[in-house]
């Protein structure tokens, strides 16, 4: 696979659909259960905020960013879902929030559920196992370095539960549908790097695994914080946990700076840096049919620039 560019378009997977981010467009393509795709394109407002010019820094407004655009989309590809509705009227607790609310309900509902999903991550990879290793700490408290054996059981547990919840969600369906189109969104994006025209034959021998992924980020989220909580020792029960909580926005920041990195440049190092995350993309994404590819190209078109260099990485 020889891969002629490096482009900042990027996307997710949705429900039987796909979204590309390019330069100043976002598409989003959708197979409708009657077959016919549905393509939605708008404009990025990019925000001139010195913030996000400053490394580490930007990586945390780009992940919640990219989890609020992500997250619009997945709500608008779920409009086209073939589900039965439920016979009745709106309830009264429906009523209230749109009068309440009116058209700002959902922007607001997408919002709380960011605020939702984070606080679920945090607390499942991260609290749990740090609650776990401190429960468990009278049974090693005569160890010689308990430090040492507390942070094994801290990130064995983190390991565990995060490589579980994955191989968990691959048992579901509709979950296995959504890895589908991420691999079709990867072959995608690799033949439009290869100079290829975009095509379901050009798409299909490509790679389905990625190293500018949102797997690859939090495998590096993953590895990090276990080597920076190794070290955040200090303290006792509450306040040690405290302090690597507060540790997480600044790992979320470095390794945004890695996947820019291990994307930006091919090379040996780079190479072995994007491994994990793609040795975690065999579970993430899957092989798609060319229904999917067909989605796929449709949203990447959508969004590429007319200056043909003003998406290069």
């Amino acid at each position: 696979m020889s891969v002629k560019k490096k482009t900042s378009i990027g996307g997710s997977a949705l429900i039987e659909g796909v979204m590309m981010r390019g330069p100043s467009k976002m598409g989003i393509a959708i197979r409708k259960p009657d077959g016919d795709i549905v393509i939605d394109v708008s404009d990025i407002k990019t925000k001139n905020n010195i913030m996000r010019k400053i490394p580490i820094i930007r990586g945390m407004f780009s992940f919640i960013e990219s989890m609020v655009t992500s997250m619009k989309a997945l709500m608008f590809s779920a409009e086209f879902v073939d589900i039965e509705e439920e016979q009745g009227s709106e309830s009264k607790f429906e009523k209230w929030l749109t009068k309440k609310f009116g058209s700002k309900l959902k922007d607001y509902l997408i919002y709380f559920s960011v605020f939702i999903a984070i606080i679920f991550s945090v607390g499942l990879f991260f609290l749990l196992p740090m609650l776990i290793a401190e429960l468990t700490l009278p049974l090693y408290k005569n160890v010689e370095s308990v430090a040492a054996v507390r942070s094994i059981i801290e990130s064995s547990t983190r390991i565990i539960i995060f490589i579980g919840y994955l191989l968990l969600c691959t048992m579901q369906n509709d979950v296995k549908r959504v890895f589908m189109y991420h691999g079709a969104e990867h072959k995608t994006i690799f033949c439009y790097e290869s100079g290829l025209p975009l095509t379901v034959e050009n798409c299909r021998p490509q790679s389905r695994l990625h190293p500018r992924c949102g797997t690859s980020f939090l495998v590096f989220v993953l590895i990090i914080s276990i080597i920076v909580f190794s070290f955040v020792q200090f303290g006792f029960g509450w306040q040690r946990i405290l302090a690597k909580l507060l540790c997480l926005p600044l790992i979320a920041g470095f390794s945004y700076e890695l996947i820019k990195f291990a994307g930006r440049y091919d090379c040996t190092f780079t190479r072995i840096l994007s491994k994990p995350g793609m040795w975690f993309q065999h579970i993430t994404t899957k092989e798609p049919d060319d229904s999917m590819l067909e989605i796929a190209i449709a949203s990447l078109k959508a969004v590429l620039p007319e200056e043909g260099e003003s998406d290069k990485w």
